[in-house]
Order: C-alpha cells, then sequence, then structure tokens
C-alpha cells in the first residue's frame, strides 16, 4: 500500500474544489453470483482514488469549508466474522492508516449524515449512479429540512461531484504511472506467452488460459475487462467474449487482453497468425494497420486535439483500403462518404486509467479536448473484412487490430506496451517453436 499523503493530497485537491458543502462517495456494493456465492470484489473506482481502501460497506464524507474534513465509514472490527470472510481494518486503525480526520462503523452513517448534512449549502453526491442511495440521500435530506425551525438547513443544491473527480482522474501522477507500467509490463508478458503457445487445432480458451496463468503468476488477479481471444472469423465480430472456437491452420488471432493491478488496468491488442506465418493477404493488411497505428501513435502529442490521432489513422486505413480494392474513389472522397465504416466502424482509442474506458469528457465546451502531460489513452486501430460480393475472397474472415497503451509526456509520447511483439518480424520471431 503506498503512503496515505498520496490520496491525502487527493482528498485535498478536491476539497479545496468544492470550496463550501459535504460530499457522500460510497464505494461499490457487493454483488451475488447465485447462491451464496457472490462475484470478485470490485470496489468503486473514484472512492478508491481518493481513500485506497479497498473493502466493501465503506462511504466515504468529505466537508469543504473553514474546516475541511475527511471521514471515512467502514465495516467494524470483527474477529468471529473474520475467521469466515478475511481481514477487516475496522475504524480505529483505518483512521490511523489512511489519514482520515475521523472514522466511524457504516451502522452509524444515517445518523452522523443527518447532523453533517444540517447547514451545508451543498450536497455533492455521483448522481445518478444508483437509484437506491440517490433515495437514501433524499431521504436523509429531507429530515434535515424537517429542522428548519431549530435554525437547521438542509443543502439547496445537489451538484454531481463526479464532474470534479473526473478531472481529477483523466491526468494521471507519477504513482498512477508507476502501477500502469507495471500493469502494460504484465500484460504485454501475457501477450507473448500466448503467441509462443498458439498452435493449430487448439480451442481459443486454451489461449486464454495462458493469458491468464501470466497474470497470476505476476500477482495480477483479475483481469482489467473480460478477454477477447478470437480465431478466424471471430476476429471480425468486435466484441467477441466466448472464446470458445478451435484455431484453423492459415487463420490469424486477435487477442484483446489485460490485467489489473492494484486498481489501474492495461489493455493491449494483438493479432497473429495462428501457424506462426503471416500469409500475403494477413502481411498486407496487417502492415496497413500496422502503419494506421504508427501515424496515430505519432500524433499523441501535448496541446494536440483528442481527434488528431484518430484523424491521422483513417487516412493511412483509408489510402490501404483503396490500395486493397475495398474501397473505390479518392481519400478524401471515401471519408466524406464514410464507405470505409464497412471495414473500421470504431475510433482510434479511448482513456485508460482505473476503468478500462475510463472517465473523462473526450470534448469541452464542443470542442475536442487538448492533450496534456499525464493523460493516458489506448491507440487501436483496425480493419475487420466480412465475406462480401465486392471484397476479394482472399481477404474474407482477416479481422485485425493493434493497440497500445500511450502516456502523453512533455516531449511527447510513451508507449507502456511496448514489450508485446508488434511487427511481423518481431511476431513470427517470438512464435517460432524450435
Amino acid at each position: 500500500m503506498p503512503d496515505s499523503s498520496v490520496y491525502r493530497q487527493r482528498r485535498a485537491r478536491l476539497l479545496e474544489q468544492m470550496r463550501r458543502g459535504i460530499a457522500v462517495i460510497p464505494t461499490a456494493e457487493e454483488v451475488a453470483r447465485n447462491g451464496d456465492t457472490h462475484y470478485a470484489y470490485r470496489h468503486d473506482s473514484s472512492f478508491y482514488y481518493l481513500t485506497g481502501f479497498a473493502e466493501p460497506e465503506a462511504v466515504l464524507v468529505l466537508i469543504a469549508g473553514d474546516e475541511p474534513q475527511s471521514i471515512l465509514f467502514c465495516r467494524e472490527k470483527n474477529l468471529e466474522r473474520e475467521i469466515w470472510d478475511g481481514y477487516r481494518c475496522g475504524p480505529e486503525a483505518a483512521q490511523e492508516r489512511y489519514g482520515f480526520d475521523a472514522t466511524y462503523a457504516i451502522e452509524q452513517l444515517d445518523e452522523k449524515l443527518a447532523e453533517l448534512l444540517g447547514n451545508q449549502p451543498t450536497l455533492f453526491f455521483p448522481l445518478g449512479a444508483d437509484a437506491a442511495w440517490d433515495r437514501r440521500l433524499l431521504e436523509l435530506r429531507g429530515k434535515v429540512q424537517a429542522k428548519i425551525r431549530s435554525g437547521i438547513r438542509a443543502p439547496d443544491e445537489i451538484r454531481d461531484v463526479r464532474a470534479q473527480l473526473h478531472e481529477m482522474r483523466l491526468v494521471k501522477d507519477a504513482h498512477e504511472l508507476d502501477i500502469m507500467r507495471r500493469a502494460a509490463a504484465v500484460s504485454a508478458q501475457a501477450h507473448r506467452r500466448a503467441m509462443r503457445h498458439t498452435r493449430p487445432d487448439l480451442y481459443e480458451y486454451e489461449i486464454e488460459a495462458e493469458l491468464l496463468h501470466e497474470f497470476c503468476r505476476h500477482g495480477a488477479r483479475h483481469q482489467a475487462y473480460p478477454a477477447i481471444v478470437a480465431g478466424g472469423a471471430n476476429a471480425c465480430v468486435l466484441h467477441y467474449v466466448e472464446n470458445n472456437g478451435q484455431l484453423g491452420d492459415g487463420d490469424l488471432l486477435l487477442i484483446d487482453a489485460g490485467c489489473e493491478v492494484e486498481g489501474y488496468a492495461a489493455d493491449i491488442t494483438r493479432t497473429f497468425p495462428v501457424n506462426g506465418k503471416f500469409n500475403g493477404p494477413q502481411k498486407d493488411v496487417y502492415e496497413i494497420v500496422l502503419a494506421a497505428q504508427a501515424a496515430a501513435i505519432a500524433a499523441v502529442r501535448s496541446g494536440n486535439a483528442w481527434d488528431e490521432p484518430h484523424n491521422a489513422a483513417l487516412r493511412v486505413l483509408v489510402q490501404g483500403f483503396i490500395d486493397l480494392k475495398l474501397c473505390r474513389g479518392s481519400v478524401d472522397g471515401v471519408l466524406e462518404s464514410e464507405s470505409y465504416r464497412k471495414f473500421y466502424m470504431h475510433r482510434t482509442g479511448h482513456w485508460l486509467g482505473m476503468d478500462v474506458h475510463d472517465v473523462g469528457d473526450y470534448k469541452v465546451d464542443d470542442r475536442w479536448r487538448k492533450l496534456q502531460p499525464g493523460m493516458v489513452l489506448t491507440v487501436e486501430p483496425g480493419c475487420y473484412i466480412r465475406p462480401a460480393d465486392d471484397v476479394p475472397l482472399a481477404l474474407w474472415n482477416i479481422g485485425i487490430r493493434i493497440e497500445d497503451d500511450v502516456v502523453v509526456t512533455e516531449q511527447g509520447n510513451e508507449v507502456l506496451t511496448v514489450a508485446a511483439p508488434k511487427s511481423v518480424t518481431d511476431i513470427e520471431e517470438a512464435m517460432r517453436h524450435d
């Protein structure tokens, strides 16, 4: 666990932005899978960003003003429950370990909130994220309103705290980038392992098992998202997750997978030949996508607009589609008609961080946001060619995506996932079975 000062500083920044008022930020609920079994617990990202506290049944309360306060509500220490469910920090240890001004048992939340809400001008809350929490806080606010004849006022304004939080999370600090480098390194090793173990006639889930093995071997117990392991025609399904097909000799295998380390995601896609050798048409398409990605990465620079990497990739892809006779006309004509969307229908990236599709607006005042140092994004152009009468037979069922995680720096950018083989030569070398 990092020094608690990391989280204290983040809370102080949010308190300063709030100026006056009270914020209530709950962590995620536990979710039942079936019977007495729950899904593996995952904290709420914004709650964890401010606290570093990973247990369920916890709420952060921040009070901004002349005497700012940071308060945690969490589960009581309970040695008997720990026999069944594992360690609990408890309020007393949490206050010391995580640097809160005060801590209370979660059972005291409603009682204490009814006091703390009094005479606060604004209630900050993830409004609309959870209907039950919306009702709960509105009911508590109503109880405070009932005390108006005693000189106690309820908050007049309710604001969505995510506006400030998402802006904070969009630019990563040195601590976050260090974790993301580790997640990227483990994920890159997993992709290399998958290449090394891939052979014709195996099943997609067997290759998925190799990814999970490498993640867990390095302490990354959870995937950042369900892995896509898509052989042959399955690679033309963008969010394919069945992972149960058999790999054919001569097919390509598209893997989109990344692990989570200390709450931060990696997100890598690599596409490679099942038999270890690209054939001519596969190589032709692959080199186009690779060149498009290189153009996009070159456009990831501080001061450039968010859409510049996408536009750079798109022009390279469209010229390639014309060369392959998938599209007809000039580059500008194809871009205007959007006929390329038959083969490339998604954008070239997204924010990356605690969530694999991380928070943060892409436009500000209806204009694409300018990139700045500390932002992390994926760069992932692709090409997906389904069978059709006007498509050359040799290109049918070729699905290719190449994705890397990129940090905007003062000098340009840093590719976090560079260790995952990407060139034709490097992929074929990584797949050699000596």
